[in-house]
């Protein structure tokens, strides 16, 4: 017997549409979203949610920022070695690799917090603003994925509900 609480399968129930249910928030969200990239090059930010949405595993969102990547001319080969990429060095600079190393801890947070010399690799790239630009980022898109993840989104369908 299987505990409905605890079964790790894909629902197949109706769930609440997030952006209709509480508009106010998620407008919020859409307006926080548009703050955190401000000043960042928009071939890192997909790379930076692609990653997030990856360890979080969420297929809408991973589908949405690996075809807006690909919409922005970001190539096949460093797409396919985002979840690889400390092992692909010689695809991704060095601002590229420690935003990915910092998406990484920020995301998985609960794991180790964010070790200083993570922190410290990624200030070394970035200046005050960009790094603060970063975090926002890297944390809207765990709220994104929360949401997608909750509300049970299925890849490639549905409506965006905004720039993401």
């Amino acid at each position: 017997m299987t505990n409905e609480s605890t079964d790790s399968t894909v629902t197949d129930s109706a769930r609440i549409d997030f952006a209709q249910a509480v508009p106010k928030a998620f407008r919020a969200l859409i307006s926080f979203d548009a703050a955190a990239r401000e000043g960042l090059d928009p071939a890192l930010v997909e790379l930076v949610q692609i990653r997030s949405s990856q360890l979080n595993g969420c297929a809408y969102c991973l589908h949405l920022h690996t075809s807006d990547a690909r919409r922005a001319g970001e190539s096949e080969e460093r797409l396919h070695m985002v979840s690889v990429w400390r092992g692909a060095e010689n695809f991704f600079t060095e601002p590229e690799r420690a935003a990915l190393e910092l998406a990484e801890a920020v995301t998985l947070v609960s794991d180790a917090g964010v070790p200083d010399a993570v922190y410290r690799r990624a200030a070394a790239h970035f200046t005050e603003d960009e790094l603060a630009h970063l975090l926002a980022l890297i944390l809207t898109t765990n709220v994104w994925n929360r949401i997608a993840l909750s509300t049970s989104r299925v890849p490639g369908t549905g409506r965006r509900g905004g720039r993401r």
